[in-house]
């Protein structure tokens, strides 16, 4: 069933389309000159990966998340825990690349698990030619005609055909190697065609090219919804529909944190049967998620300011700083990783935990993570 783009409620959906993107770009702009700007993307991107996993119906901790990207965990990793891992390292590439990597065709190639660029062939234009066996520098009688002229140059275009039909059959077969990987049956749908769904994904991102940023970006989240376009990631379209906002420019200078705000559209709102009810939906996440940006921006900014009146008269050598910079940029913050990141004892990172008064999170003496509250 092919995804219709016609006959979108307009009339109610102009308005909530104009207020999102007078907020996203809000957002933007104070990012875009903010001295918390590093720490806040970081922030969110454990939000969001979390996020997407909520979404999913699988419970994620932040705080295991974080340990599991330090390569601190306490427990075996779940399966939950890897895979919101996964949104976290995708957010992050994503953030990197240039605005338009995502949505191009390395971008999805390398997100969506395609495999990397296409294989290049292996023969080199000109390769299964016969050469003179005479040298360079040997005068070569031009006056004196070859009676096997014709038959060598005959046999030469003959090796040269076959030369470029068998790189061409082994460059085929491997491109459908490489292409088409054997899944397990126990674990994937072998007739759920996720090429053909993302052909049709990409088909409703050509059509909804002149509409806002805003609403065409509603419309891609709901058709990744509907099409189903693949089997175990369906984290990566907000992803997706976030690059494609900064790729336009209404966020370009942070990944929006889709997921996030759709934690805050109830579910009957998103799996709506009307389609027009669940775009108005997306458009109101996406509103969730610059609102919350806006706010998780100031409580950072008054937390810095906070911290900072604890650096005066420091040293130049103090790791105070440092450690003000660390905690802005995690959720949470453990002993084991004031250590390793600031290359202190552990005596020392309490010490230095305790001149920034930071709050305690577990209530526990034995494991100990603080954060901003």
């Amino acid at each position: 069933m092919t995804y219709d783009v016609a006959k979108l409620p307009l009339e109610t959906l102009i308005g909530p389309v104009a207020h999102a993107t007078e907020l996203l770009a809000r957002l933007d702009e104070r990012l875009a000159r903010s001295s918390v700007r590093d720490g806040w993307i970081e922030r969110q991107n454990f939000a969001d990966a979390a996020g997407a996993l909520w979404l999913e119906g699988e419970l994620v901790h932040v705080e295991d998340l974080v340990l599991h990207d330090a390569r601190m965990d306490i427990r075996a990793p779940t399966h939950e825990l890897t895979r919101a891992h996964a949104v976290l390292r995708a957010r992050r590439q994503i953030i990197a690349r240039t605005p338009d990597w995502a949505l191009g065709r390395d971008g999805l190639r390398h997100l969506t698990g395609r495999g990397m660029a296409a294989a290049v062939e292996s023969g080199r234009e000109g390769e299964g030619i016969s050469v003179p066996a005479s040298g360079a520098d040997e005068p070569i009688d031009m006056d004196e005609p070859d009676p096997l002229a014709q038959e060598l140059a005959a046999i030469d275009a003959v090796l040269q055909r076959t030369t470029k039909v068998l790189d061409g059959g082994a460059v085929q077969a491997r491109k459908e190697t490489t292409s088409q990987p054997a899944r397990p049956a126990l674990v994937y749908d072998l007739d759920w065609d996720e090429d053909a769904r993302l052909a049709e994904w990409q088909d409703v991102l050509a059509k909804t090219r002149e509409l806002p940023a805003i609403l065409r970006a509603a419309v891609l989240f709901d058709a990744w919804s509907e099409i189903e376009v693949l089997q175990h990631a369906a984290w990566l379209g907000p992803l997706l529909v976030g690059a494609l906002l900064r790729q336009e420019g209404i966020a370009a200078g942070h990944l929006a944190s889709l997921n996030l705000g759709a934690k805050n559209i109830p579910r009957e709102r998103r799996r709506a049967r009307v389609r027009g009810d669940r775009v108005l939906a997306f458009v109101d996440a996406i509103q969730e998620a610059a609102m919350a940006g806006l706010k998780e921006h100031d409580r950072l900014m008054l937390a810095k300011s906070q911290m900072e009146r604890r650096l005066r008269q420091r040293r130049a050598s103090s790791k105070l700083p440092n450690l003000v910079e660390l905690v802005l940029s995690r959720p949470v913050v453990f002993t084991g990783m004031i250590q390793e990141t600031l290359k202190v004892s552990k005596q020392g990172a309490l010490n230095l935990v305790g001149e920034l008064n930071l709050r305690e999170m577990t209530g526990r003496g034995r494991f100990r993570a603080w954060g901003i509250v």
